[in-house]
C-alpha cells in the first residue's frame, strides 16, 4: 500500500469469462467502447456497470468478463482510465487553466475530488497538480530555450554581417590603396 490506499491487482480467474464466446466477446468490446468512449457516457457518475449492461441487453457477469479480458482491468478502471485522460488535457488546456481541481473532476464524472486524485495517481504516479506543475515548468522551461536559441541565432547572424561589411571595407580599402 502506498499513497491514496492503492494495492497491486490480483490476477482473478473467473469461470463465467470462459462462458463468453469470442465472437460475443469482440461484439461486446466494441459496443462497449461505442457507449462508453464515443457516446462519452465515462463522464456520466451515475452510470454503472448494471446500466451498461442494461443499454446493451446483456448481464453485469459479461459486461466485467469482456472488460477484464479485452481490456485487462475492472470496469471502474476502465471507465475511470478514460476520464483521467481528458482531465490530462483538461489541465493542460490554457482555456482551463482557472479551474481548480474540484472542477476538473466534476467535468470528467468524478463525484469528489478523492476519488479524481486517487484514480489520477494510479494511473500517472502524481497528482493532477504535480502532473499541472510539472507540464508548465517544462513549457516555460521550453520558452526559455526557445529564447535563448533565437538569441544566439541572432547573434550569429549579426557576427555574420559584421564579419562580412569588415570584409567588403578591407577589399575597398585594397581597391584604394
Amino acid at each position: 500500500m502506498g499513497k491514496y490506499n492503492i494495492t497491486d491487482q490480483k490476477e482473478k480467474n473467473a469461470a463465467y469469462r470462459a462462458l463468453v464466446s469470442p465472437k460475443m466477446m469482440d461484439s461486446l468490446k466494441e459496443r462497449i467502447l461505442k457507449i462508453i468512449l464515443m457516446k462519452k457516457k465515462y463522464k456520466d457518475k451515475d452510470y454503472s456497470a448494471k446500466r451498461l449492461a442494461e443499454d446493451l441487453g446483456t448481464n453485469t457477469r459479461y459486461i466485467s468478463a469482456v472488460v477484464n479480458v479485452k481490456f485487462h482491468m475492472n470496469y471502474t478502471s476502465f471507465v475511470n482510465k478514460f476520464r483521467i485522460e481528458e482531465a490530462m488535457t483538461i489541465l493542460l488546456d490554457k482555456r482551463y487553466k482557472d479551474l481548480n481541481m474540484e472542477d476538473v473532476a466534476d467535468l470528467v464524472g468524478f463525484s469528489n475530488r478523492q476519488s479524481f486524485y486517487a484514480s489520477f495517481f494510479k494511473f500517472n504516479g502524481m497528482t493532477p497538480r504535480e502532473y499541472k506543475k510539472l507540464y508548465y515548468k517544462e513549457t516555460k522551461g521550453q520558452e526559455k530555450e526557445k529564447k535563448s536559441v533565437r538569441r544566439e541565432r541572432v547573434l550569429q547572424e549579426l557576427r555574420a554581417q559584421q564579419i562580412e561589411e569588415k570584409k567588403k571595407g578591407d577589399e575597398k580599402n585594397d581597391r584604394d590603396f
